[in-house]
Formats: structure tokens, C-alpha cells, sequence
């Protein structure tokens, strides 16, 4: 199977996100689809050729996770992005469980804007783990480290520099307020198992 990458064209327009920075963006997206095919045919390269033992094999399959999620989580991300977002339906399924679990959906966002606003590089993701039925704001510092087992990403938001450093400076919280109006609700529902 060869990865491909996904067209986000879409989201030019975005209030907030200038088109500068979506297709600067974009085009590091592309950067980790083209990496996981590369290191996808190293790896069973080395594998063919009997070099699964070596450090360096070691080091690929290491590398692989964050290509790959590096990969994934920009595609969550631009997935619950639009250019026409409406606010969530405060009847939806979505809306009941975070009030649930978070005791409002105010104490939810003012939670999940302070994780996304933490100093460092890395990504906010809101998850759903079906084991215990909870929902929980993560901060995950590198694309490879951080997920919650078998939790699924529900709401994505990236905070790496790359993702407003352009149209924001250090501005952080400046951005998180942009992204927050783009959020495509019905996207981040459908997410919710």
C-alpha cells in the first residue's frame, strides 16, 4: 500500500488562517505522507535483505511512528477544520458527553484551551476511550509519544510553531481563538464512538 496525501485546498479561506500559512502547512503534511512510503519500503528492504537486526533497522521502525503520526494527526486536524463552522449543538450527543465529563462544556473548552495553550511544542487532542466510556483533553509533546492507548482522537488541534508562528508570532492563544471558530463540529460528533 502506498500512502497518499490528502487534498486540503478546502480550508483556503479559513477566517483566522492565512492562506500563506494553510499551504506552508500543507506542504509539511505532505512531507510525512512521502516519509512513511519511504520508510515503509526501507524498512521491508532491510527486511528482505536480512538486516532486521541492525541498529539502523532499529532506528527506522523508531523514525516510522512519527512519520506516521506526524502524518494522522495533521489529517484529524485539517479534518475538523472549516471555512463555514457552526457551534456545537448544545443537543448533540458530543455536547451532553463533555458537559458529563467535564461538568460543563465551559469547564471542557476552558480545560482543553489551557492544554492547547501550554508551553512547548506538540498537539491538544480531546479523546474518547471506550473502555472506561471518558472523555479526556491530552497534551502530546511529540507525534510519537503521549496517546492515550486505544483512545480515539476526537477533537485535533495542532500547536506545534509551524501551525501560527506565520499569522500569529507567539501569539498562541490568538491562534487557538482562530481555530476554535473554524472547528467543524459535525466532523469532531461523527469522531465520538
Amino acid at each position: 500500500m502506498v500512502f497518499a496525501a490528502k487534498n486540503f485546498d478546502i480550508l483556503l479561506g479559513v477566517n483566522g488562517l492565512s492562506e500563506n500559512m494553510l499551504k506552508n502547512h500543507f506542504t509539511l503534511y505532505q512531507g510525512y505522507v512521502t516519509n512513511v512510503n519511504k520508510l515503509r519500503d526501507a524498512l521491508a528492504l532491510m527486511l528482505k535483505d536480512g538486516k532486521a537486526g541492525l541498529p539502523e533497522f532499529a532506528e527506522l521502525k523508531r523514525r516510522f511512528g512519527w512519520e506516521f503520526n506526524g502524518m494522522r494527526l495533521h489529517e484529524l486536524y485539517f479534518e475538523n477544520l472549516s471555512k463555514s463552522a457552526k457551534p456545537v449543538d448544545m443537543k448533540s450527543k458530543l455536547h451532553k458527553k463533555i458537559s458529563e465529563d467535564f461538568g460543563s462544556f465551559e469547564n471542557w473548552e476552558k480545560d482543553f484551551r489551557a492544554t492547547a495553550g501550554m508551553r512547548g511544542v506538540g498537539w491538544a487532542v480531546l479523546y474518547y476511550d471506550s473502555a472506561s466510556k471518558t472523555l479526556f483533553n491530552t497534551w502530546i509533546n511529540e507525534h510519537d509519544a503521549g496517546h492515550l492507548a486505544g483512545a480515539v482522537p476526537v477533537l485535533v488541534v495542532d500547536v506545534f510553531e509551524h501551525a501560527f508562528m506565520l499569522d500569529y508570532g507567539t501569539k498562541r492563544l490568538d491562534y487557538i481563538e482562530a481555530v476554535f471558530k473554524a472547528i467543524d463540529w459535525a466532523v469532531v460528533e461523527k469522531r465520538l464512538k
